[in-house]
Parts: structure tokens; C-alpha cells; sequence
């Protein structure tokens, strides 16, 4: 669900200064980024927000309905994603309007590759997850609760919207963390965003139920889904999760006529077997056709896997071959800046329509209308 990327200082971000506005440039005022925090002196949280879909059980319990964990919480406690908490029988979530990290990133970095090309996306997140992944690139947020973010950014919906143009970012995109667990937020700020004529992006492991999705889609122009293996087992061992609801929101969202992309990190030794690779190309060829865009993304030690090896180039190219061999049309390289395979090649010429270096478009071929300057046929995306 992350940004995975990130060279290791991608974490300098912007700060709402108290009274001041939004700063670009978090290292210019002197902040670290985003790294662990420590609780504030009081361990109070602020973003305190009515949580939608929960059920309320005998004895002050609720049901949490929002993602396939289905946490049941007793009164006093929280779901595994530590920021939706059971307060007297009423289920809140706890980082309503209040993030944790703040970046002008530009599009690439979610990455979106078929989706308005050298874009700006004003891109939030706040702390918490409802997967716990072994290999999380961004752990120092997902992995902690609100109490344990120092210096959270009190930022509603509306300023959002209001402040996103004023950088030229024409995206808001709700990605770093799982976005699914501050779903009240995104859900608010994307339909205040689409009356404003802002686009929208969910950057999402995609572990969320089905209502939940269907009332946020409409709001939404594009989903960056991680699929982060391809068995039930890697996602018990690794993600404390399960393959099939990820499956089952990559067909809804494909469905419901949204712009898709997926990506897999590729983790040495863990779930990088050309068997595995082979089974989940063809199953996206079957289940969203050839057109949907996949990146294999370069895996660097983190959290829980830091005594595994970066992902060897040659194995991002055999996943992208094999993936190729089943019949996607559009296979990238990421996080090896310079690859040629992170190039978008029009699926009928071969010639490249979008040179890229990085999160850097060199060259867009690509007409409005979608339609590959050199022949003329159709790049499948959202071009304008």
C-alpha cells in the first residue's frame, strides 16, 4: 500500500506550522520526517470522528466492518489497527483530520505510471494500519498508534482541498499508511475534492470490504492496489492477512470502471518464486485483462526483513519477463531508476511514449486522447 520507491531520505516532508500555513520543504524547517515518535506528555490524540461501518453486539461490544479482520472490540479497546477505538458501545476513529505525514509527490511515486503523467498529488497519511507486513517500507507511521505521533498535522478536509492547488497539485493522493483505517477522512476529503475539481487516488493494500469500497469509488479517479504475494500463506506468515479479499477488491474496483495499477514488491527468498510470479500474471490477465499496468518494485531491507538483501535486479527482470509471457502488455521495473523498464512502450509500435528517470517523466508521447503519437493506437490510462 505504500510508496515503495523511496530512496532512504524520501521521508522529509511538509508541516502545517502552528498558525502558519503549509511549508514546503520539511528539511528547510528543520524536521526529521517522519520517524518514531514518542507519545506526547499527555497521550492524548485529537482526530476523535464517529467511525462508519461498525455493528453494535450485546455487552457494549461493536463489530468492525470496515475490513476483513472484522475485529470485535470490547469497550475501552482498539482494533488491530490502533486507531479505531470503542468508546462506550460507539465505535471512533482516532485520526479524523490529523496526519501524520505531508508531501508534494509527484504522481509517479505511488506509483502511477497511466495516470496523468508529471502530475502533482498533495499526498497525506496518518498512523496505523490493518496489515501488519514483515517488509513494511514505511513502518515508522503504519506500525504506530496516533498517541505516538509527536507532532500530528491537525488538517481538516476543506483545508485540504484549499491548500492543494496553491502547490500546483492538481491529485490528492492517500497513501504512506493504509488508507482503508483512516477511511472517514479520505472518504470526506475525496468528495469534497471531486466537487472542487480535484482528482483523487487511493495508494491501498486494497484490505478492505466490499460496502466500504462501493461507497468510496465513486469518489475516487484512480487505485494503486499492493498485491504483496499470491498465497494465503505468504499473507498469514507475512502480512497477518489473507490473498482473497486483495483479489476480490482488485476485480471490484477493475469492474467499477476505475483506473487500476498493481504492484508487488519483490522480496528476496520470501516471495519471489517465478512459479508464484507465473500464477499471478495469469490470474490478472483472466481476472482485468492485459491493459492493467503491474510493477515489480525493488524490495530494501526494512523493519522486520532488514537481514535480507535489496531485490537483485535480475530477478525483477525474470518476474517481468514471465509476467510478459502471459500476456500483460504493461510490466515495469521500479525502484531502479535508469531501468529501461520503466519506460512505457506502446503495446503496438514498441516505440517508448513515456521516458522516464525515476519519478521524473523525460518525455510523454502519449496524446490526451490517449493515442500513441508515433501509430496512433490506444495507451490504455488517464491521459488529461
Amino acid at each position: 500500500m505504500f510508496d515503495r520507491g523511496d530512496t532512504m531520505d524520501r521521508r522529509t516532508m511538509i508541516r502545517l506550522a502552528l498558525g502558519g500555513g503549509l511549508a514546503l520543504g520539511g528539511a528547510a524547517l528543520g524536521l526529521p520526517g517522519c520517524a518514531r515518535r514518542t507519545a506526547s506528555a499527555n497521550g492524548a490524540t485529537s482526530g476523535r470522528h464517529e467511525a462508519m461501518f461498525y455493528e453494535k453486539l450485546a455487552g457494549g461490544s461493536v463489530r468492525c466492518t470496515l475490513c476483513p479482520t472484522g475485529c470485535i472490540v470490547r469497550s475501552g479497546q482498539r482494533g488491530v489497527c490502533g486507531v479505531r477505538a470503542n468508546e462506550g458501545g460507539t465505535y471512533y476513529t482516532l485520526v479524523y483530520g490529523t496526519a501524520a505525514a505531508l508531501n508534494i509527490d509527484p504522481i509517479e511515486k505511488k506509483p502511477l505510471f497511466h495516470f496523468l503523467p508529471g502530475a502533482r498529488a498533495f499526498s497525506i497519511g496518518t498512523a496505523g494500519c490493518n496489515l501488519h507486513c514483515k517488509d513494511c517500507q514505511n513502518w515508522e507511521i503504519s506500525q504506530v498508534t496516533p498517541e505516538q505521533i509527536d507532532r500530528p498535522i491537525e488538517l481538516s478536509p476543506q483545508t485540504i482541498v484549499s491548500k492543494a492547488p496553491e502547490y500546483n497539485a492538481t491529485v490528492i493522493a492517500y497513501t504512506y499508511n493504509e488508507p482503508t483505517i483512516f477511511y472517514e477522512y479520505m472518504h470526506d476529503t475525496a468528495q469534497l475534492a471531486r466537487s472542487s475539481g480535484l482528482r483523487s487516488v487511493m495508494i491501498s493494500s486494497g484490505y478492505i470490504n466490499r460496502e466500504p469500497m462501493l461507497q468510496l469509488v465513486p469518489h475516487l479517479d484512480a487505485v494503486k492496489v499492493d498485491l504483496k504475494g499470491f498465497t494465503d500463506d505468504f499473507y498469514r506468515d507475512y502480512c497477518a492477512g489473507a490473498v482473497e479479499p486483495v483479489k476480490q477488491t482488485i476485480r471490484r474496483v477493475h469492474t467499477l470502471g476505475k483506473w487500476l495499477e498493481i504492484v508487488y514488491l519483490v522480496v528476496p527468498t520470501v516471495n519471489d518464486d517465478l512459479h508464484v510470479i507465473r500464477d499471478m500474471s495469469d490470474w490478472i490477465m483472466r481476472a482485468v485483462g492485459p491493459d492493467v499496468p503491474l510493477h515489480f518494485t525493488r524490495f530494501r531491507p526494512a523493519y522486520q526483513l532488514t537481514r535480507l538483501p535489496p531485490t537483485p535486479v535480475s530477478t525483477l527482470e525474470a518476474c517481468r519477463e514471465v509476467a510478459r509471457e502471459q500476456g500483460l502488455n504493461y510490466v515495469y521495473v521500479g525502484n531502479v531508476p535508469g531501468h529501461n523498464a520503466e519506460n512505457t512502450f506502446c503495446a503496438s509500435c514498441g516505440q517508448v511514449v513515456i521516458k522516464r528517470y525515476g519519478y521524473q517523466v523525460l518525455e510523454n508521447h502519449v496524446k490526451p486522447n490517449g493515442a500513441c503519437r508515433f501509430c496512433g493506437n490506444s495507451i490504455p490510462g488517464v491521459w488529461s
